[in-house]
């Protein structure tokens, strides 16, 4: 009965993650829908729009295809009339992540972590094989494969980070302690691959939040170029809403982009166009209010910022160092740069994932490069987080780290020795002193860390 139940709920889990997501599309656009048409809305293509845009929040490039008619009424060249949107507003795809971490984490908790990671995923497929096949739109497409596979496997990914990160903790009697004791058997190697999936996600937090503050930054520095482009599109409030809430969709994509700015390879925004530390080269871009973040120039000074992904590898080395001397771990030379090594290395490789998501083609023509290179962006950033945990790694042990190991090996031999002691104690051969009590053979014993009188 159990099973069943978290396969009951880890099910439900997945298709609230859907259904929030359709209905934070559904809802505003609902309403702009009703503001925009009144009672003469076409209400048919309300569920294909939202399930087509849910779609390309996981992932799916959007073909966009403009009929003659709408050519006419825009007012756009006919090569412009076909093209592909595939930079991913990554804050719908974000969303379900987390939401299958937590589902994956409650059945880990619950014991049967693999069913439940089977009947979610199976449930978010299911969801968006109905999504699929009943929102086509001829203006604008998903490939249907990538429709119906991207999403269960941003879920099936999610899950599985959750229910892994617990089980590897609380044990969970099945395959992941047969590998947990198998990686213990390895000695100082042990706490190597653990120490630096934790450190991998130390540093990309770390990452992300400067980017994101260096977003903030630039709101608020630049924020009047961003008002003059608002005002510049000539929209109404309906229009401005709208354009609102698509670029808050973007804001994580834009952070990805911020971490690339901070990492050294910057990104670009159109074909030629490069936006980095080292210098902005920008043509002619889009009147998007966003854009208005874009420094109009750079010094190869600020070159300097890639110090912050360094202070980032630092942080997660500096943390992943303090809980190996607290779990009193203390490792050789090759076990720690095997952790440097991984902690760069994982760190790069969701660099990657993240720069794939995050650029591609925003528009027809030279719009068709948006964003981060996902390769120069990847190997710098592991670069930089590799260095600073390095240097916090491998740096020599302080003396009240070494004081601190001592004494708490001081502490597990007089531990062992009571023990050992107390055993002596139960055994009926033991002879104890003529006043029937040993206590007074035992003299106290001295904590090496306290001060001498």
């Amino acid at each position: 009965m159990q099973r069943l139940l978290v396969a009951i709920l880890a099910a439900v889990d997945a298709a609230i993650a859907a259904a929030v997501g359709l209905a934070v599309l559904l809802a505003p656009l609902t309403l702009l829908w009703t503001l925009a048409f009144g009672g003469a809305a076409d209400w048919g293509a309300l569920w294909p729009i939202t399930g087509t845009l849910w779609q390309f929040g996981h992932g799916a490039p959007l073909g966009i295809d403009l009929s003659t008619d709408m050519i006419r009424a825009v007012g756009v060249a006919p090569e412009a009339a076909a093209f592909t949107l595939s930079v991913t507003p990554l804050a719908l795809l974000v969303f379900t992540l987390l939401f299958a971490a937590r589902s994956g984490t409650r059945a880990a908790r619950a014991g049967a972590w693999p069913l439940g990671v089977i009947a979610g995923t199976a449930t978010m497929l299911v969801i968006a094989v109905v999504v699929a096949l009943t929102s086509r739109l001829d203006a604008a497409h998903t490939p249907l494969a990538l429709a119906i596979m991207l999403p269960p496997v941003v879920y099936l990914l999610g899950a599985v980070s959750g229910a892994v990160r617990a089980v590897w903790e609380d044990g969970d009697g099945g395959l992941v302690d047969r590998v947990h004791d198998l990686v213990d058997s390895w000695g100082d190697w042990g706490p190597v691959p653990a120490a630096a999936v934790r450190g991998a996600a130390i540093a990309v937090t770390a990452v992300t939040a400067v980017g994101a503050l260096s977003v903030a930054l630039m709101t608020f520095t630049r924020g009047g170029e961003v008002v003059a482009l608002f005002q510049a599109t000539r929209v109404d409030a309906l229009g401005a809403t709208v354009v609102t809430l698509g670029q808050l969709a973007y804001l994580p994509t834009v952070i990805v982009w911020a971490v690339s700015w901070l990492a050294g390879p910057g990104f670009a925004v159109g074909v030629g166009t490069a936006v980095s530390p080292a210098g902005t080269q920008l043509g002619v871009v889009p009147g998007i209010p966003l854009f208005g973040l874009l420094p109009e120039n750079t010094s190869i000074w600020m070159l300097i910022v890639v110090i912050l992904p360094i202070g980032a590898g630092a942080f997660a080395g500096w943390v992943v160092r303090s809980r190996l001397v607290w779990e009193g771990t203390p490792l050789g030379a090759a076990p720690r740069v095997a952790i440097a090594a991984g902690i760069g290395a994982l760190t790069a490789g969701v660099a990657a994932v993240a720069g794939v998501l995050a650029s591609g083609s925003i528009g027809p023509g030279r719009l068709a490069e948006t964003g981060p290179a996902p390769l120069p962006f990847a190997l710098a950033l592991g670069v930089e987080v590799l260095i600073g945990a390095a240097i916090l790694l491998l740096s020599p042990r302080h003396r009240d780290e070494l004081a601190e190991e001592r004494t708490d090996r001081w502490r597990a031999e007089m531990a062992e020795s009571d023990r050992v002691f107390d055993d002596r104690l139960d055994r009926p051969d033991f002879e104890t002193s003529p006043l029937g009590s040993t206590e007074g053979f035992r003299l106290p014993r001295r904590d090496p860390a306290d001060p001498i009188d």
